[in-house]
């Protein structure tokens, strides 16, 4: 297991998208205007985090600040009473935007994203069980719920959306509704090969929240193979809450998280059982991690340190305090 360390530089202020890699697709499963390319996930986060922070010059303070108190709380021997207790409902406004009727994705199929959700941060989830390499520090119910609260749709004549967040304003999409009290989660056809992206806890409240492709929502209509479990959601919905992805996005590099091993790289689709890392120590890989990128059904657990920086951002004080008041 690897130690905590000390606030990152910039390269830590990450704003998260997930890719979808070029690969014909079997397209018996979707409606014939729609189509759907990805086999692999990926991250290409770096220009948009270059544009953000070139943007905001007070991003990297905030968000040093927040991991400040974020690492105070996750080394506090009695952590436990400073995090919130009882169950935090996270109210979800979905933001449809759609050119045609396939990405116009039903209700079932929103619901079904909720659903999902609703399994994995409770750790109700069917698969959660599957390893015993790292059920010491497995974690269960981190202790929040989603609730679908709206769902917005709007009609566009764009074919396809890119991470520059023009999906979030309303020239073109829909603007967020009170982000500081609900989840918004844009649900639409991202280019260039992105499954989904997430704004971190610090960031403008006009862009804070969640993107989706409409091909990686829920486990029903249009959702994809090998990304139609909802786990892209869930992925996303860990940068949302302040998590990083589970190799730290360098070459053994940390997640800020201390019971979770160092990874050399990302995994991709199914890794063997026993798969090891070449860092130091060559430990186990905990793959199954909903913040590796592994397909969506090779994905199932949080840990517990993981837990404890979640819940830290609901903590009094903390950037997404907001959710927790009555």
């Amino acid at each position: 297991m690897k130690s905590k360390l000390v606030l990152l530089a910039g390269g830590f202020l990450l704003i998260f998208g997930c890719n979808k890699t070029s690969n014909p697709k079997n397209e018996s499963t979707m409606p014939e205007e729609e189509t759907f390319t990805a086999t692999q996930r990926q991250c290409a986060s770096y220009d948009v985090l270059q544009e953000q922070l070139n943007a905001d010059p007070t991003l990297k303070t905030r968000m040093e600040a927040i991991e400040a108190f974020t690492k105070r709380i996750a080394e506090d021997p009695q952590s436990a009473r400073l995090l919130p207790s009882g169950i935090i409902e996270i109210p979800v406004v979905f933001n449809v935007l759609y050119k045609t009727n396939a990405q116009n994705v039903s209700l079932a199929q929103l619901q079904s994203q909720i659903d999902v959700l609703n399994e994995d941060y409770a750790g109700t989830n069917a698969d959660h069980n599957q390893t015993s390499t790292y059920n010491n520090v497995k974690a269960g119910d981190i202790g929040v719920r989603f609730v679908l609260d709206q769902v917005k749709r709007k009609s566009t004549t764009k074919s396809s959306w890119t991470t520059n967040d023009a999906m979030k304003k309303n020239a073109q999409g829909i603007a967020p509704t009170s982000p500081a009290t609900k989840l918004n989660i844009w649900v639409c056809n991202l280019s260039g090969g992105i499954l989904g992206y997430a704004q971190f806890p610090g960031g403008n409240s006009a862009t804070d929240g969640v993107v989706l492709d409409d091909n990686a929502t829920g486990r029903t209509g249009t959702a994809a193979a090998p990304f139609n479990k909802g786990r892209t959601a869930t992925h996303e919905i860990g940068h949302w809450l302040n998590l990083r992805h589970i190799w730290g996005d360098a070459t053994c590099g940390n997640d800020l998280v201390g019971d979770t091993p160092l990874h050399n790289a990302a995994n991709f689709g199914c890794p063997s059982a026993g798969h090891r890392s070449t860092c130091t120590g060559t430990p186990i890989e905990m793959t199954m991690n909903y913040m590796d990128y592994t397909d969506d059904a090779c994905m199932y657990m949080f840990s517990l340190g993981q837990r404890t920086r979640m819940l830290a951002v609901f903590s009094s004080g903390g950037p997404r305090n907001g959710f927790a008041q009555p």
